[in-house]
């Protein structure tokens, strides 16, 4: 089986190198790394470039924001899975992929998903939250549940077959394909219960007030457009972070 990682990247050289080290430590030898870059003007594409082939795709020029980047990777991967590993991430350790492919392989299902560490972003090893995920039914979605999207490992077929990110989204992309590919569509999935990918804070979805207040009105769309929920599920969705937290 073959694993396609797509890494969005724009001017974030420094965390940057951690995150392609982290994948290319990872002792799963059929992966296919492609790093999507907004044209970075950091120092970033001669760092990506002295990796030579062990990045199997490097794509640098403008785009769009980070779901039309995710959307170019998804369009060159060639795994029987695609996952993604943003710039400021990196695995948790060395054998997620490993432990990935075998709970595929055992389960033959459409997607698999772990739980996520948000760590402090100067301090990568100390924790704040701490998101663990559960099996999936419809009646969490409408609640509010959504799988970690950092873990989220779909196959191929399922971009295919069920669409790209909704770039007219500009945060909550994520939050809709998770609406759409299992409320709308209904993909088979399982849960991992291992910690996959350590996340530093401070995304675009949490930097300010205004980021925060897009983020809910994309949410509410997402719901709405995806017949899933409404304003309960958004409210109990924002509850359920609360106990994420040490």
């Amino acid at each position: 089986m073959k694993v396609s990682i797509i890494t969005a990247s724009y001017n974030n050289k420094e965390t940057l190198q951690q995150t392609i080290n982290s994948v290319l430590s990872q002792d799963y030898s059929n992966i296919e790394y492609i790093i999507v870059d907004g044209g970075s003007t950091d120092g970033t594409v001669d760092m990506v470039s002295s990796y030579g082939k062990r990045i199997d795709t490097f794509i640098s020029e403008p785009d769009k924001g980070i779901y039309d980047a995710l959307n170019k990777g998804i369009k060159h991967a060639t795994g029987d899975v695609v996952g993604f590993m943003h710039s400021d991430d990196f695995f948790a350790s060395t054998y997620v992929i490993s432990q990935l492919v075998e709970t595929f392989k055992r389960n033959k299902v459409d997607a698999v998903y772990g739980d996520l560490h948000y760590v402090n972003a100067d301090n990568p090893y100390k924790i704040i939250r701490n998101w663990i995920s559960s099996d999936f039914t419809f009646s969490k979605l409408s609640k509010g549940w959504m799988p970690p999207h950092p873990t989220l490992y779909l196959k191929n077929e399922c971009y295919k077959k069920y669409g790209l990110y909704n770039t007219n989204l500009r945060i909550a992309a994520d939050y809709e394909l998770i609406l759409r590919y299992f409320g709308k569509y209904k993909i088979s999935s399982t849960y991992m219960p291992v910690t996959m990918v350590k996340m530093r804070i401070g995304g675009a979805s949490n930097q300010n007030i205004k980021a925060i207040w897009k983020k809910l009105k994309e949410d509410y769309w997402a719901l709405n457009n995806n017949n899933v929920g409404g304003l309960s599920t958004l409210i109990l969705k924002n509850l359920s972070k609360v106990t994420q937290f040490f």
